[in-house]
């Protein structure tokens, strides 16, 4: 699988030193960790301290004992970190890993404790509970999920379950075959819903995290717009919409749930794109502030971010539309206090850094982009 193929497919010597004018506590540092979409010693975890007063990044740790560490996800007490590791050729015959890490403190630095079976290929996407005891994992070519339990020294035991989609949709390029694309846990720590790219598909999974089984929900799965592509999908912080951006159709679509039943409601489908674009481009990823006032989305091809008001009822107003500065954006993160908001344009090798206007929601980039080879991933601790 070339690189330029992985691209479409996933829609697709540093000191610790502060100026005396901006210095800040390590409290008050947040923790980013980005991971390096690469195969060998290429491929890594790296650590940085985020300034929050000036938006700078400066690296304090790097991580290399991992291969194609496409997504990372933080444990909830912010001692565990997990990471996909897929040695040798990612999405290729042999099922890949999930590997569990030990925190050093606020140092950045990660101690690896084990690994096991993703139980599929193309393992692209992470999700913990609020409990800190199940990881969910989405398997994109081999279309399926799978869930873990994590034990009380933060490593990970053998998968509790696993799920293998069926069926296709109308693309027939990118949808003959099912595609999982994402599994995220709902808010109230009910429910698992995966998006799945070649199904056209959002399916829904009763979740214990006390065991991390998976079970049938009342509501199997919603339909996408034939063609959508759903690729990523987030909650508003009010745990009242579901938000879904479809990689093939480059739009965000709403629903509206109900955390008693777990069921979905199609809502408002707005695009992402400026409508005189004639480019080839796909969508990937959407954020939310937490406050749930502005959310974000990428466009690769187009490499622009797409900026959206929210009103009470959750419905969506397009603010604007700008450049990533660099190619493919694939991941964005927001800050805990909603200043910033980090893009990772990962064949662009750069993550840039963007103020967040707290009464518009517009976008401004601070200081230089910060060059890492292939970033796919970014968590902020």
């Amino acid at each position: 699988m070339s690189y330029e193929h992985v691209f479409y497919l996933f829609p697709l010597a540093v000191g610790m030193v502060l100026s005396s004018a901006s210095q800040a506590t390590a409290a008050e540092e947040p923790l980013v960790f980005i991971s390096a979409f690469a195969p060998g010693d290429k491929g890594a975890i790296h650590a940085f301290k985020l300034n929050p007063k000036t938006g700078k990044l400066t690296q304090v740790a790097r991580t290399t004992d991992v291969e194609h560490p496409f997504f990372l996800a933080v444990s909830p007490d912010n001692q565990y970190l997990y990471s996909i590791h897929a040695p040798g050729k990612f999405g290729g015959k042999d099922n890949e890993y999930v590997t569990a890490y030990k925190l050093e403190g606020r140092t950045g630095k990660l101690q690896q404790l084990n690994r096991q079976s993703s139980l599929g290929t193309a393992s692209c996407y992470l999700d913990i509970d609020d409990t800190g005891k199940a990881v969910v994992v989405a398997n994109y070519t081999t279309g399926s999920i799978a869930s873990l339990p994590v034990k009380a020294d933060g490593s990970l035991g053998e998968a509790a379950t696993f799920i293998q989609h069926q069926g296709s949709s109308v693309d027939p390029k990118r949808q003959q075959e099912p595609h999982a694309h994402c599994s995220v846990i709902s808010p109230d720590q009910k429910y698992v819903f995966a998006a799945d790219l070649g199904l056209d598909k959002i399916l829904s999974y009763r979740l214990d995290p006390q065991t991390a089984k998976l079970t049938p929900s009342p509501q199997p799965f919603v339909r996408t717009i034939p063609g959508a592509g759903p690729r990523h999908l987030t909650f508003h912080p009010n745990g009242k919409q579901m938000y879904v951006i479809n990689e093939l159709k480059n739009s965000i679509t709403e629903f509206d749930y109900d955390p008693e039943t777990g069921f979905l409601i199609e809502g408002q489908t707005i695009d992402t794109l400026p409508p005189d674009f004639k480019g080839v481009s796909h969508c990937a990823d959407l954020k939310f502030t937490p406050d749930g006032r502005f959310l974000y989305g990428t466009n690769r091809g187009h490499d622009s971010l797409a900026a959206y008001s929210v009103d009470k009822k959750g419905k969506l107003s397009l603010i604007e539309i700008i450049p990533s500065l660099g190619k493919g954006p694939q991941n964005l993160a927001i800050t805990a206090d909603g200043k910033y908001l980090l893009c990772a344009n990962m064949p662009g090798n750069n993550v840039v850094v963007f103020s967040i206007d707290q009464q518009t929601g517009k976008l401004t980039a601070v200081g230089d982009p910060i060059s890492i080879p292939s970033p796919s991933c970014i968590m902020i601790r």
